[in-house]
């Protein structure tokens, strides 16, 4: 009862005219972004949190405005996947085994409406897992004392091997990047300088918006100059659309089932939408066998992933908002923003920020109602933008990002700074080093600085707090296993997805 008498405060946050406004523009723009190849979620919330600070949104509705921008995107990602047959991330990427096959047999509407309706279930569903999970998780964290913090930082990034889907080394070494880059400016402890060079602009340390927008936004731009700076993409004909509710009620099942495998694939720290629209799209093939045609145009077949995908993404906002580890690439940036604002996801984010915490799982149903009805009727919009030249589209998006930088203090320098950490991201996208464990490593690193040596106070300098308890052994074993099982599964699981669209594309 408590539960539903906080819910229903969140409305009346997310049901302000504002707040209203601002899941609508989210909307939009999410959903834009995710049809772009290449963008993805977590580009798209990085490029617009400096447009939030310029706006000087509050709290509440900044994070409406950026959710409902990474809801949008989960959607939106679909769309070049069944027009183009390229995923518009990595997640939508089993969609095109289906959905491609669908569009060249005329029935592209019907793809994009079925994978609207799914994206919708899958959503709705795991949003209401969030309600139902995210506040016993949160009074079970309360238990957390300093050395179990620690221990849950390690495991945040022990689990970044499956958020990034990289070499796990690579992974660890962007991570202590990360957290080199956080050390730089005063310490806070002994007001000694560490790492500034005599530059006066480092001594309050760099700023992560800076560094978020510059390695995701500037070096995207290079690699749409060096990869896609020609003519748009060739795409199927959007046909009229002819669904029937029958259609509806025969992809449902599979809508549902996909929803809550997404959804518990979602919470797992470093699981992630892109396994979650794996598993969905995997077993429901092979619980339907011989009575679905999947790889040859199944609606089912686009069902499954979409469901899968956003439910999974939802799902990634519980261990963010309880725990403060996010559970995919978004969630990472999402902890920024929330940083940024000096709120600290974690247990007390239930308490301490109730009103901010219960308006955005409001949004979210608000949100998902409003890409339903915008992903039917105006699809046709949003295909229109697939054929945009991205010589033209990608430098607006970058000059989106550099006046959201320079409002924020109008300083050039803070430009040179954007500039220069976009070309140190480019270089290590480069040499397949993923960008999600620096920036996690520069919002993590001052927190785990000090859980650590709260917790080396208490034990008079003894290490031995660090698994005095049963709850600080737990984490460690579970980081561990985090840390292995993305090298043993990994390079797995990416094959047979690689194998899964190699064999399906063969057919069509």
């Amino acid at each position: 009862m408590e539960t539903l008498n906080f819910l229903m405060h969140g409305f009346g946050v997310a049901l302000t005219p504002s707040n209203l406004m601002f899941a609508a523009i989210g909307s939009i723009l999410g959903t834009l972004i995710g049809a772009l190849p290449g963008l993805g979620p977590a580009n798209g919330v990085a490029i617009l949190i400096p447009l939030a600070f310029s706006l000087g949104l509050p709290a509440d509705s900044a994070l409406i405005l950026l959710t409902s921008v990474y809801a949008g995107a989960m959607y939106g990602g679909r769309i070049s996947s069944i027009m183009l047959n390229i995923p518009g991330d990595e997640p939508a990427l089993m969609t095109t085994l289906d959905g491609y096959p669908m569009a060249r047999q005329g029935k592209a509407a019907e793809a994009l409406a079925i994978s609207a309706i799914a994206s919708f279930i899958g959503s709705f569903i795991a949003t209401i897992g969030l309600i139902l999970l995210a506040p016993i998780l949160a009074k079970f964290a309360l238990h957390f004392g300093p050395a179990e913090y620690f221990a849950l930082f390690a495991l945040a990034f022990a689990t970044l091997g499956g958020v990034t889907g990289k070499n796990p080394v690579k992974t660890l070494l962007a991570a202590a990047l990360g957290l080199m880059i956080a050390t730089v400016g005063i310490d806070h402890n002994t007001g000694t300088p560490r790492y500034t060079f005599n530059t006066l602009e480092l001594y309050e340390g760099v700023d992560f918006i800076i560094v978020l927008v510059g390695m995701f936004a500037i070096s995207e731009l290079m690699f749409f100059i060096e990869a896609h700076a020609g003519a748009g993409h060739q795409m199927v004909v959007l046909n009229k659309l002819r669904l029937k509710m029958s259609d509806i009620f025969h992809v449902l099942p599979t809508a549902i089932r996909g929803s809550v495998l997404g959804f518990v694939a979602g919470v797992l720290p470093g699981a992630g939408a892109s396994l979650g629209s794996f598993i969905c799209y995997t077993l429901e093939k092979r619980l339907l066998g011989n009575k679905a045609h999947f790889g040859e145009g199944d609606p089912r077949g686009v069902a499954a992933p979409e469901a899968g995908n956003n439910a999974a993404a939802n799902g990634a906002l519980v261990p963010m908002l309880t725990l403060g580890v996010p559970g995919s690439g978004t969630t990472a940036v999402l902890l920024a923003m929330l940083i940024s604002l000096n709120i600290t996801p974690g247990p007390m984010l239930f308490q301490q920020h109730a009103d901010l915490v219960w308006g955005v799982i409001a949004a979210l149903f608000v949100g998902n109602f409003i890409l339903l009805l915008l992903n039917i009727p105006m699809v046709g919009i949003f295909v229109k933008l697939l054929s945009i030249r991205p010589m033209y589209l990608m430098p607006i998006v970058t000059l989106v990002a550099s006046i959201g930088i320079y409002s924020l203090s109008h300083s050039a320098m803070d430009l040179y700074f954007m500039v220069a950490f976009g070309i140190f991201g480019y270089v290590l996208r480069k040499i397949e080093i993923p960008l999600v464990p620096v920036i996690l490593g520069m919002l993590l690193g001052p927190e785990m600085e000090t859980s650590m040596r709260h917790a080396l106070t208490i034990s008079d300098g003894s290490w031995n707090i660090f698994y005095s308890s049963g709850l600080s052994i737990g984490l460690w074993a579970i980081a561990i296993l985090g840390l292995i099982l993305p090298t043993v599964l990994g390079p797995l699981l990416r094959g047979k997805m690689n194998k899964a669209r190699q064999h399906e594309g063969q057919k069509v």
